[in-house]
């Protein structure tokens, strides 16, 4: 045969092994999770508010008394906020002002009645009323 390269010849691709079928099985029979499992996980994980070390230290110094009504309350509020499109809101649980970054899904500060002495709030694009 003559080795010499012959030109405008078809490029055959080269025969399957055994090995390389049970590879490509292997992958396909994995339980490996789909993009759309993992972006739901990590959706999960945004829905639960957290507290910034400030409102802990508000929230402490304060005595303000949180329970689980008063966050579910809370968690209400912000959704709420979120479905309106709000970014920083004011939300209030049973005269309590909680500032809440909605996009980060954190309680920024919290201020009791007795510490609202000028009542204004700043940087905030919304309010939430909560009974």
């Amino acid at each position: 045969m003559d080795n010499r390269l012959q030109i405008n010849q078809p490029i055959r691709p080269l025969p399957k092994t055994q090995q390389q079928n049970k590879t490509a099985q292997k992958k396909k029979n994995t339980n490996s999770p789909s993009f759309k499992d993992v972006l739901g996980e990590k959706m999960k994980g945004k829905e639960k508010l957290s507290f910034s070390k400030h409102a802990q230290k508000r929230i402490n110094s304060r005595a303000i008394p949180v329970t689980k009504a008063e966050i579910d309350k809370l968690n209400n509020g912000v959704e709420k906020a979120r479905d309106k499109g709000a970014r920083d809101s004011l939300v209030m649980v049973n005269n309590v002002a909680y500032i809440v970054s909605v996009e980060n899904n954190t309680v920024v500060t919290a201020v009791d009645e007795e510490s609202m002495d000028d009542n204004v709030f700043t940087n905030i694009d919304s309010a939430v009323f909560m009974k």
